[in-house]
């Protein structure tokens, strides 16, 4: 994730480096600022639709995965024991087991997923306001 991150910021710089010239303006397409700022906002969109892709398909895989090792140690061990366990709100044996590992690895998830928010607002706001200030500067340059 952070790779992708790298990614949007180098073309970020690289996009603004260029073409912050003034150019002469076609009637229906955006040039100089407007036209830097729609090639970044489109950059960031893509690598972030990508990384998120990426997040989604991993975690499904990893859920299979996990999903599958559970239910195969909870089969073995009811095999090895003979303990098929209570259905009850409150159970005990194995389901208790099961369920105390799969409500602690739902919080983990969940605070995963927190901190992943976290970390993408973060990034969202510190792009927004590099943004904002090289088009005040570039606006400040203009007669």
């Amino acid at each position: 994730m952070k790779l992708q991150l790298k990614y949007v910021v180098v073309a970020a710089l690289m996009s603004l480096a260029g073409p912050l010239t003034a150019r002469a303006q076609d009637a229906k397409k955006p040039g100089g600022l407007n036209k830097v700022a729609q090639n970044i906002s489109k950059t960031a969109k893509k690598a972030g639709r990508d990384t998120k892709a990426e997040v989604k398909r991993d975690a499904g895989k990893t859920h299979h995965v996990l999903k599958k090792a559970g239910n195969d140690t909870k089969t073995e061990l009811k095999k090895t024991t003979g303990i098929k366990g209570s259905q009850s709100k409150d159970p005990g044996g194995l389901n208790k087991v099961a369920r105390d590992v799969s409500s602690t690895s739902k919080h983990a998830a969940r605070h995963a997923k927190a901190e992943k928010n976290k970390a993408k607002s973060k990034t969202h706001a510190a792009l927004t306001e590099t943004g904002k200030s090289v088009k005040d500067t570039t606006l400040k340059g203009k007669p």
